[in-house]
């Protein structure tokens, strides 16, 4: 009986293994991964919750003192409390290990928005360029340029010179 536990954690540390190979591909599908390591998680405290009493059972069972098992035996005995212990351990490491598995997963999803973000406020950056100067020749007071040709293009050329400028300085500091 105890040997089957050592398949079943077996069989949930493959799937530990494949949880991680997955964690970084790119166009894995989040949601599936999130979904996977919480069930393998449940998984991993389901089968704690039946190891745990079996180490009290066999450990009872060895105690000299209650004479519960015959002398010849007590090797046997031993040998499965042995196999009790290496289980136990084995899945709270497992339990540790996709625990690590979906921290690290939430680590990447913010590590991927803030670039999002970062790329989203270097064009908003470069979009307040021409807002702003418009909104400043859109007035209805005087200033440089007011009701002449040379008006409108020097404001159009402070328009594409500045957005031009931001441009390949966010280009270059990998803003965009």
């Amino acid at each position: 009986m105890f040997d089957g536990y050592f398949d079943a954690v077996e069989a949930l540390d493959e799937e530990i293994e494949e949880l991680q190979n997955q964690l970084f591909v790119p166009s894995a599908n989040q949601e599936a991964l999130h979904r996977s390591s919480f069930a393998l998680r449940k998984s991993l405290v389901t089968l704690q919750r039946v190891i745990l009493p079996m180490r009290e059972v066999v450990n009872t069972l060895l105690r000299r003192d209650l004479h519960l098992v015959a002398d010849e035996m007590g090797p046997y005995f031993q040998d499965v409390y042995d196999h009790v212990l290496r289980a136990m351990e084995w899945t709270e490491s497992l339990r540790d290990l996709a625990t690590s598995i979906l921290e690290a997963n939430l680590a990447l999803q913010g590590n991927r928005l803030n670039v999002i973000t970062k790329k989203v406020t270097g064009y908003a950056a470069i979009i307040a360029v021409p807002t702003a100067i418009t909104g400043f020749y859109g007035q209805n007071v005087p200033y440089p340029g007011f009701s002449e040709v040379g008006g409108f293009f020097s404001s159009a050329a402070l328009i594409v010179g500045l957005s031009t400028l931001l441009y390949f300085l966010f280009k270059r500091n990998d803003w965009i």
